[in-house]
């Protein structure tokens, strides 16, 4: 998710290749076609995620929670663009309704 938002940003910076970078050079893709594939991968990746965590495991529920909680906010974090590097009023907002002025 994280070169989805961030890999044109970080081209123009110098940074080493991004993942988007490197599928459309393995595959001979446009930069459109591998936004596509890579939203599909995250989709069904969410769909395994959520199948997996119904069915019984070895693992407590406590500690697959806490995992399928940081993979929410790293979603959020990068839904409307790079919101680490490039922290905007949408994320502030977030950040202090949750800090700030939580639901209690």
């Amino acid at each position: 998710m994280d070169d989805i938002r961030s890999h044109k940003f970080e081209r123009k910076r110098g940074h080493a290749a991004s993942a988007i970078e490197c599928y459309m050079k393995q595959y001979g893709v446009s930069e459109e076609q591998v936004y596509c594939e890579f939203y599909k991968q995250v989709e069904n990746a969410w769909l395994n995620i959520n199948q997996e965590c119904l069915k019984p495991t070895v693992v407590p529920m406590p500690i697959l929670a806490r995992i399928v909680n940081l993979l929410r906010v790293l979603g959020t974090v990068y839904k409307e663009g790079d919101g680490y590097t490039h922290v905007g009023k949408l994320m502030k907002d977030n950040i202090g309704s949750l800090f700030i002025d939580p639901i209690v």
